[in-house]
């Protein structure tokens, strides 16, 4: 990711005082530019973070059996549902209705979570493409 545009501007005045010692006296300036896209940029970033942490925990409740009766299951189910949706029939994982299942390794979570990263990675180079290096 590019960085935000730091301008630093440092003086330094050295002066004799009335009794003859040298006085030296420093003044630093610090702006900083930011850039919208990089803003836009980081906000991709967030969303993507939003999304794997869902995936992550269905993964692992998933994983460990959880309830789907308990309310926070649900919600983490219901939520991350409609995310892992296009990629639950790669490997295709068994699931019926009438069994329950204690546990179930689920590996099209993590190919979910590897495409959505690829996507926010594309969408966020895309937006910081022609971003001029600026070096201080």
């Amino acid at each position: 990711m590019v960085d935000q545009v730091k301008r630093v501007v440092e003086r330094d005045n050295t002066t004799v005082d009335s009794e003859g010692a040298v006085v030296r006296e420093e003044t630093q300036a610090t702006s900083t530019k930011i850039d919208s896209k990089i803003t836009v940029a980081n906000v991709i970033w967030y969303i993507y973070g939003f999304v794997a942490i869902l995936l992550a925990l269905r993964f692992i409740l998933k994983l460990f059996g959880a309830n789907s009766a308990n309310a926070f299951v649900s919600l983490v189910y219901s939520l991350s549902g409609v995310l892992s949706a296009p990629f639950d029939s790669i490997f295709g994982v068994a699931r019926n209705a009438t069994e329950t299942v204690s546990s179930v390794f689920e590996p099209s979570i993590l190919v979910a979570i590897a495409v959505y990263a690829l996507v926010a990675w594309g969408i966020a180079k895309l937006l910081t493409l022609n971003e001029p290096k600026t070096t201080v």
